[in-house]
Order: C-alpha cells, then sequence, then structure tokens
C-alpha cells in the first residue's frame, strides 16, 4: 500500500467519461496525487478549500474548464487546472493551455513519471490569478523546466537577469517572474533602455522636482518610484549609458533614490529584473558594462532559448496568435502543410518574427484555413524545410517562360509562385489602397516593400501598378 507523504497534492477530479480505476488510483498516489471525494455541494466547497489543483477531462471542446474557473471564482478560489485530453486531440490542448490550463497530459497516460513531472510544474494557489487566462507559452520541455525555474526564482527576492536573443521572449518571463513572485499585486513597471535618448532616461529611472530644470513645472515619480511594492524591468540593460550604471549600481545597493533637483532621499521597495541579448562579459572586457553592476543585477540568471531549440513551442503559439489576432466570429486554423514548413523554419526572429508570419497569414488567408500558400517568411531564402520551388523561381534568373507563367491578370499563378513571398505581397497591394497600407498588413515597413519590389523587378517579376 501506498503512504502519502506530506508532498502529496490534493486533487479534486473530474472526468465525464469514466471513473478512476483501482489501479490506476494506487499509480497516482504514488505520484503524490491524492484524490478528493465529491458527492455533495459541501464535498465540492471543503474540497475546494482542500485541493491544491483541479483535474479536468476535456471531452472535444474547453466548456467543462470554464465552467470549472467560473465555479472556483465563485467561491472564491485560484487553484490550477490540469488537463486530461485525447491523444489525437492536440489542438484541444493547446485551447486548454490557452483558457488558463497549467499543463495537459494524454487521457490514457497513467505513469508515475509523468504525473510526478506534471505536479512539480503546478503552481500554487496564490500565483494563479483569478479571471485572467494565459498569456504565455511554455509548452516545449526546454520552456516547462525554465518556467518552474523561473517560478522558483519568483518566491524570492534576488535580482534576475533574462539573456537570450532578441524576439525570444525575454519580456515575458519577466512578466511571469513578477506575476508568480509575492509582489504580483504590485505594479510592473517596465522600460526599453535602448528606446530612449541618453538624456531623457535618467529622468524616466529617477525622477525630477518642480523646477529642478527648465520646463520642469511639476515633480515626476520616476519608474522606480512607480514600481514601489511591485517590480521594475529594465529591458536591454546593456545599453544604458555607463555614467548611469554608476547611479544605478547606487541605488541597488543603498535601495533609495533622490530626484534630480530634490534633497530628500525616497527609500524603495522594488525588485529588479534585466534583460539583455548582448554577452555581458564581453561588454564588461571592452569597457561598456560595469563588473560591479553586472554582479549586482544577475544574483540569478535566466536563459531564454532561440525558438529553435524549442520546437514543442511553435504551434502552441500559433494557436495563441490566431486567437488573439484572427477574427472573433469563427476559428482559424492551420493545414498540415502549414503546420510543417512552421515547423521545420529556422526562425531566425523568434517569437516576434512567428508573430509576424502568422497576422500576415491572416491577411492573406481567404478561408478558414492558413495554408502553405499563405505563409511568408522573413527570410525568404533560408526556409529549413524542403526546397521551395518559389524560392528556386525567385532566385533564378527571370526568362520569358517564368514570367509568363506568373501573369497576375489572370490568376495563374503557377503552385510554386502561390507559395512565395512575391505572391503575398502581390495579393497585399492588390487589396490596398496604396504601398503604405500594404506594408503595414505585410508587417513590414514601406522601406522594406520598395527595396523587395525593387529585387523582383530586377528579376523580370510582373509588378502590379502602383497604388
Amino acid at each position: 500500500m501506498t503512504t502519502l507523504t506530506q508532498t502529496s497534492h490534493p486533487a479534486l477530479w473530474l472526468d465525464p467519461k469514466s471513473s478512476v480505476g483501482s489501479v490506476e488510483r494506487e499509480q497516482l498516489l504514488e505520484a503524490g496525487l491524492q484524490l478528493l471525494p465529491v458527492a455533495t455541494l459541501q464535498d465540492l466547497k471543503l474540497g475546494l478549500a482542500r485541493a491544491r489543483l483541479v483535474v479536468i477531462r476535456l471531452m472535444g471542446d474547453t466548456g467543462l474548464l470554464e465552467e470549472v474557473r467560473k465555479l472556483t471564482q465563485a467561491f472564491g478560489h485560484a487553484i490550477p487546472v490540469l488537463c486530461r485530453v485525447e491523444r489525437n486531440q492536440f489542438e484541444l490542448g493547446i485551447e486548454a493551455m490557452r483558457r488558463g490550463a497549467y499543463h495537459v497530459l494524454s487521457a490514457d497516460d497513467w505513469s508515475v513519471d509523468a504525473w510526478r513531472s506534471a505536479l512539480a510544474l503546478a503552481p500554487t494557489r496564490n500565483e494563479v490569478p483569478k479571471n485572467s487566462p494565459q498569456t504565455f507559452v511554455f509548452v516545449d520541455p526546454v520552456s516547462q523546466h525554465l518556467l518552474e525555474l523561473a517560478r522558483r526564482v519568483a518566491q524570492t527576492q534576488v535580482s534576475a537577469l533574462i539573456v537570450g536573443p532578441t524576439g525570444a521572449g525575454k519580456d515575458v518571463l519577466a512578466r511571469v517572474l513578477h506575476d508568480a513572485s509575492p509582489r504580483r499585486n504590485g505594479p510592473f513597471v517596465a522600460m526599453n533602455c535602448a528606446a530612449l535618448p541618453e538624456n531623457l532616461i535618467e529622468d524616466m529611472l529617477f525622477g525630477h522636482e518642480k523646477g529642478a530644470f527648465t520646463g520642469a513645472l511639476k515633480e515626476h515619480r520616476g519608474l522606480f518610484e512607480q514600481a514601489q511594492g511591485g517590480t521594475i524591468f529594465l529591458d536591454e540593460i546593456a545599453e544604458m549609458p555607463y555614467h548611469l550604471q554608476t547611479k544605478l549600481l547606487r541605488v541597488l545597493q543603498e535601495r533609495k533614490i533622490t530626484r534630480l533637483g530634490g534633497n530628500a532621499p525616497v527609500e524603495l521597495d522594488v525588485r529588479l529584473v534585466a534583460a539583455t541579448n548582448k554577452d555581458l562579459r564581453e561588454a564588461i572586457s571592452s569597457r561598456e558594462f560595469r563588473e560591479d553592476l553586472y554582479f549586482r543585477i544577475s544574483a540569478f540568471k535566466l536563459s531564454v532559448m532561440p525558438l529553435r531549440d524549442r520546437p514543442g513551442d511553435i504551434l502552441p503559439l500559433v494557436s495563441q496568435f490566431l486567437s488573439n489576432y484572427g477574427p472573433d466570429d469563427r476559428q482559424i486554423r492551420l493545414s498540415e502543410r502549414a503546420a510543417e514548413m512552421l515547423q521545420q523554419y529556422s526562425w531566425p526572429g523568434n517569437v516576434r518574427e512567428l508573430q509576424n508570419v502568422v497576422q500576415r497569414a491572416l491577411v492573406l488567408s481567404n478561408s478558414d484555413m492558413i495554408d502553405e500558400a499563405d505563409l511568408m517568411f522573413d527570410e525568404w531564402e533560408s526556409h529549413a524545410a524542403e526546397p521551395n520551388k518559389a524560392i528556386e523561381l525567385l532566385s533564378a534568373p527571370a526568362t520569358a517562360e517564368t514570367t509568363s507563367a506568373t501573369a497576375i491578370e489572370d490568376g495563374a499563378l503557377s503552385t510554386a509562385v502561390k507559395s512565395s513571398e512575391y505572391q503575398a505581397i502581390m495579393a497585399a497591394i492588390r487589396s490596398s489602397s496604396n504601398r503604405s497600407e500594404a506594408a503595414k498588413k505585410l508587417g513590414i515597413s514601406p522601406r522594406s516593400l520598395r527595396y523587395k519590389m525593387a529585387q523582383f523587378r530586377d528579376r523580370g517579376l510582373p509588378l502590379l501598378a502602383a497604388a
């Protein structure tokens, strides 16, 4: 008989299809899951007060998950939810996580190891914000490990440094550190150190008193003061001017600031999270970053991997973007070939590039299904899938044969060209009143659009008349 330990997870178990057998119950108990019996409303109330999580089996849609979330909120609880789905209902599992489930397991998976891993990922009751669906995706095992590590770091007061390539989601992880911390009810204040002129950064961070300089008509509370009781997130911290790094170090050491033009110090109660896509060790060697500041901000370092190194996140992210940017009156899905192309692409622009590709596909698609012809990648010559005929066509010298095969007027584009960036750009121009509007639909700048049009013209491809 399995002995219950202090690390067991009392759980409400909801399965409209079948009950738990004795063998399966023993396996769950061995993994650390203690099932709470529910027969009456009073049992349910007591169960919600005791349960560390709710386990739900979904049957075709997320309706039961939504009902459970409403019920727990009605009783004043916020409890982690784990969903069980059939193995062939992958998209349902993705939708469940988007709707707030913290993890998904196959409905026929009773292995002790799988359940132990799932329970290890479970956030505490207080880490689940009420009325707030999940806004991030950590499905790939690499990402799940990072999420668990971030949750542990969040419970401490140490400063955290997030490193990773541009567009990989460092800002999302910073938000996780805040939402999973005891400071979750406090403000989350963010600033990109590379986005502001040098003369404005100091005022933005530390504030000023009225009359401190010409134009200072009233006092200004800097971001550190605005973040009192919460978290301040400094993105691209390697871009901070060197002399401001000295002041930031002093603020972090003394836990107080003095506004520009002021004399009275302001005590601080904030947690710093910083991020960079640069190697700070190299920046230190080249005297671009202070070594003592590096050690102050990197009490714990979290590394966000490039999207290509966590392929399990790609389709869940696509599902989230389709839901966020797609039409409200219908659901947009991916074809199998489009899904394969997205998974095989190298994603040099990481999550940000994936987001752009999905938004472009929604513009270009004329149905409820996104196909390979609707996918327009930023790096059109670096596709990791099998050689794309459209790319071959665009990289080859133009001939009369190739240009005649791409007659836009008759809609007689070849299958190869239909899957190319060329077709996507022509479609956007055709459906726009001007080139600026077309560039906006494609998620690129008008300058980039002009450059690409010039490339098409040099290859002899027919172009639509300028709007």
